[in-house]
């Protein structure tokens, strides 16, 4: 029987997520967030991004690392679908795949050779946890990768979706100012799962070391705390 070899985890990405909850469903969606990639101690060879600095974008192969089962379904439940209209695993993005696999472009905003860490990467727009595994590092290629033509299923109807967010200036001052835009359009893109609808619930989402927490009413999502974890 042919032997298929493990797939190596070259690098792990440091976010602001340190919850699944709360983070955008897509890479690029929130291009003010901030994440570094940090190669494994066998990677960290500066000749292995040679030429890396001059792509503005990359791709990232990774690990849905909090969704890794044995079984699978041929459907999901899309988030986006409110929950409850089943489409095929391989229409969607989900997590919940064969193999757990994900696949994100993102920003590539520059390349920092550090003594102790070796080559870091800057990026922005990332949608990973916090620690999750990296499989590959690609250059994007905009002659090739990009598709302004290409039709975006059921997803595109939700690709201008956004919530208006109202942040009380006291608990804004809570959050680092360098983090303000990073947060807020995180919380436009609506983290709750679209089957929820309670304006009275209030839910909470970890970010940057904070707990934030706010009620959606409508088409208006309120934070009504922030406190550090």
């Amino acid at each position: 029987m042919e032997q298929h070899p493990p797939l190596k985890v070259i690098a792990r990405i440091r976010s602001d997520f340190g919850d699944k909850f709360g983070i955008p469903r897509q890479s690029g969606l929130v291009d003010e967030l901030e994440a570094t990639i940090v190669f494994e101690p066998e990677y960290r060879n500066p000749d292995a991004v040679r030429g890396l600095e001059d792509y503005s974008h990359i791709w990232l192969v990774w690990q849905f690392s909090r969704a890794v089962r044995e079984d699978w379904s041929p459907t999901v439940r899309p988030p986006r679908l409110g929950g409850n209209r089943r489409m095929g695993v391989f229409a969607t993005r989900s997590p919940f795949r064969p193999n757990a696999i994900g696949l994100s472009s993102v920003r590539l905003e520059r390349v920092e050779l550090s003594a102790e860490l070796g080559p870091v990467l800057h990026i922005r727009g990332a949608d990973l946890l916090d620690g999750t595994p990296i499989y590959d590092i690609k250059p994007y290629l905009p002659h090739v990768d990009s598709h302004p033509d290409a039709r975006g299923g059921f997803a595109g109807q939700f690709a201008e979706y956004a919530l208006r967010v109202e942040f009380p200036p006291a608990l804004l001052e809570r959050v680092p100012e360098h983090r303000h835009a990073a947060l807020t359009g995180v919380l436009a893109q609506d983290p709750r799962p679209s089957y929820q609808h309670d304006p009275a619930r209030v839910y909470g989402m970890t970010f940057a070391g904070l707990e934030v927490k706010f009620t959606v009413d409508g088409q208006t999502l309120t934070v009504c705390g922030v406190e550090p974890l």
